[in-house]
């Protein structure tokens, strides 16, 4: 029984809204087939796996139920939290009524082999250069939606942390999210959203304030969910 972690599956199986992710590089060839053989030949229907937001590309629900779909067919318990593509989102309760074997993570944690899963979608950080006022009300929003869900846990459990956008700008800089973190004692935190070569360069990596940060996006990953417990 194991914990694995992907971000970023950017599916669109939808009929007419077809999104070729190729054009932004070699990394997305092919990229639904090769992340479906790699979750399949690693992943049991006894281990978890954590999806860190914009899985489908789908803009209402009943796009996104293709992608949700194929999601709900592949072996293990997946838990999915919100991405900033993710438009189709809507309705927690709703959505979690959909699966048996899909959990959408919004406010709350998700239990796992004897470890707490909790997460939020996070966005664009203060530091960050094109951070603006309209980001003001969603970036304290989503703090508030980490806190809620670090506090579902027992205080005492230990805690995995996720995020869709990253921690913060760039290594060196600090955030309300790794402030979070930090204040509910979590050693571990991991987070999609940063796509291509420079992104990944200058992605927060390793341990900064006692915390180790793991950028999983799927092209960063090569399409192959990582294993983390």
């Amino acid at each position: 029984m194991s914990i694995f972690a992907i971000g970023d599956l950017h599916l669109s199986m939808a009929p007419d809204n077809e999104k070729p992710m190729d054009v932004f590089g070699d990394r997305w060839f092919n990229h639904a087939e090769r992340i479906g053989k790699n979750w399949q030949a690693r992943v049991t229907d006894r281990d978890t796996v954590v999806v860190a937001g914009d899985v489908s590309w789908g803009l209402k629900l009943e796009e996104a139920a293709y992608d949700l779909d194929w999601i709900d067919r592949l072996p293990g318990c997946k838990v999915i939290l919100k991405g900033n593509h993710d438009l189709w989102w809507s309705g927690i309760t709703r959505l979690n009524s959909m699966y048996d074997s899909i959990t959408f993570l919004q406010n709350g944690s998700f239990e796992a082999e004897g470890v707490y899963i909790c997460g939020s979608r996070g966005w664009i950080t203060p530091d960050d250069g094109d951070f603006r006022t309209s980001d003001e009300k969603i970036y304290r929003r989503e703090l508030l939606r980490l806190e809620a869900s670090l506090a579902s846990a027992p205080k005492e459990a230990e805690k995995i942390g996720f995020l869709h956008f990253p921690p913060a700008a760039g290594p060196g800089f600090f955030s309300g999210f790794m402030q979070k973190f930090e204040a509910f004692a979590v050693k571990e935190v991991y987070y999609g959203h940063i796509h291509g070569m420079e992104g990944f360069r200058n992605a927060i990596q390793g341990s900064f304030h006692g915390i180790n940060y793991r950028l999983i996006s799927a092209d960063y990953l090569n399409c192959e969910p990582l294993k983390i417990r």
